[in-house]
């Protein structure tokens, strides 16, 4: 059984003048060597980037590949999903070349956050994560009840009103 992996962080990074950001080392030490130096970067939620270490996306891609193409709707999520996915390989100074064309998609120019949760890193330009943060929920545990809250369990018909 292949091990569950579970990154975690945050990372501040810049792009280089030929737009490769630098794994950071904390990161890096997180990646499985399942992955061999090898990631999938797509397309993600909210204009960020998301960057698969290559055994997750191999993981992923076969989940997705059981979908039934016969229902648009699922045809419509795989392309969405798969365009602009770019293989890319670690080069010897830890450092990934990140497509162009994503980078436009992310508004991503020169400082990045990469944000490291269960299996993926989301890559965002660092003024849009802030932003994202200062536009967090007034409150944060009403969306934590309402996403990880389990539904009380007692019956109450005895209550009396």
């Amino acid at each position: 059984m292949t091990p569950v992996t579970n990154l975690i962080g945050e990372f501040e990074c810049r792009l280089d003048e030929k737009s490769r950001v630098i794994l950071p080392s904390g990161l890096k030490k997180q990646i499985s060597p399942e992955a061999q130096d090898r990631f999938v970067i797509n397309r993600g939620f909210e204009n960020c980037l998301v960057l698969y270490p290559m055994n997750e996306w191999k993981s992923i891609s076969e989940e997705i590949n059981h979908l039934n193409l016969y229902n648009r709707k699922n045809r419509d999520f795989v392309r969405y999903f798969y365009r602009g996915a770019t293989e890319l390989t670690l080069d010897n100074a830890s450092r990934l070349l990140l497509p162009k064309s994503l980078l436009s998609y992310a508004g991503i120019v020169r400082d990045v956050v990469l944000f490291a949760f269960s299996n993926r890193i989301e890559v965002w330009a660092r003024d849009r994560y802030e932003k994202l943060l200062t536009d967090e929920p007034a409150d944060f545990s009403i969306l934590a009840e309402e996403v990880m809250g389990k539904q009380d369990k007692t019956d109450n018909s005895d209550d009396v009103s």
